[in-house]
C-alpha cells in the first residue's frame, strides 16, 4: 500500500515531492490548454493527473495558484529553449521547436492566459519584455523610431501567431516552417524600412 489516496484507476504511487509537482503542473498545462482557466477544474486536473484532489491540495493552495505556477513553468522552458537576452538567426527556429515540443504550454501562454484578464499580466510582461529586446535590435536597421516600434511589436505577433496557426495547420512541412515564418517577419521588417 502507498499510503496516499486511491484514484479510480488504483491506488497513487508515491514520487518525490518535486517529481509530482512536475507530474501535476504537465496534467494541469495539458487540461488547462484543453478548456481554459474558468472552465477547467480542480477534479479535471486530478484526472489528468492520475491522481486525487487530496494529494493535489499538497502541492498548489488553489487553482490559481496552479494554474499561475502552469504559466511560469511554460515560460520557464520558453525561455529556456530561445534565450531572453537577444534575437539570433536561430530564435525563430528555437522558439518553432518550443511550440512543437509543448504546444499545450505555448497555447497557455499565447491564447489562454492572454484571454483571461485574472492572468493577462504575465502574457503583457512577455510581450512587453519581448518587443523591447525587438526594438533594441531592430533600431539599427529601422531609422524611423515609430516604424521600428511597429516592427518590433509586429514581428513578435507575427512569430506567435505563426506558432500557433502552425500548430493548428497539424504542423505542416516541419523542416520548412521556421523558414516560412523568418520570411513573414522579414517582411515585417521590409516593409517598416521601406517608410
Amino acid at each position: 500500500m502507498s499510503g496516499e489516496p486511491a484514484t479510480g484507476t488504483g491506488p497513487v504511487r508515491r514520487l518525490p515531492r518535486a517529481q509530482r509537482r512536475a507530474q501535476i503542473l504537465d496534467a494541469a498545462t495539458r487540461a488547462f490548454a484543453r478548456t481554459g482557466y474558468a472552465d477547467t477544474s480542480l477534479d479535471d486536473v486530478a484526472l489528468e493527473a492520475g491522481i486525487s484532489r487530496v494529494l493535489l491540495y499538497r502541492h498548489f493552495e488553489s487553482k490559481n495558484e496552479m494554474y499561475r505556477a502552469a504559466l511560469d513553468h511554460a515560460r520557464a522552458r520558453l525561455d529556456e529553449r530561445v534565450g531572453t537576452q537577444h534575437f539570433t538567426d536561430h530564435s525563430i527556429p528555437a522558439f518553432l521547436d518550443a511550440a512543437s515540443d509543448d504546444p499545450d504550454g505555448f497555447r497557455l501562454l499565447f491564447q489562454h492566459a492572454a484571454r483571461e484578464p485574472e492572468f493577462r499580466d504575465l502574457t503583457d510582461r512577455l510581450t512587453r519584455a519581448s518587443t523591447e529586446l525587438a526594438l533594441r535590435q531592430l533600431r539599427e536597421i529601422i531609422p524611423d523610431p515609430a516604424w521600428a516600434r511597429w516592427a518590433a511589436r509586429m514581428v513578435f505577433t507575427v512569430a506567435i501567431e505563426g506558432a500557433i496557426a502552425w500548430l493548428d495547420a497539424g504542423r505542416p512541412d516541419p523542416d520548412q516552417a521556421a523558414a516560412r515564418i523568418e520570411a513573414a517577419v522579414h517582411g515585417v521588417i521590409e516593409a517598416a524600412r521601406a517608410s
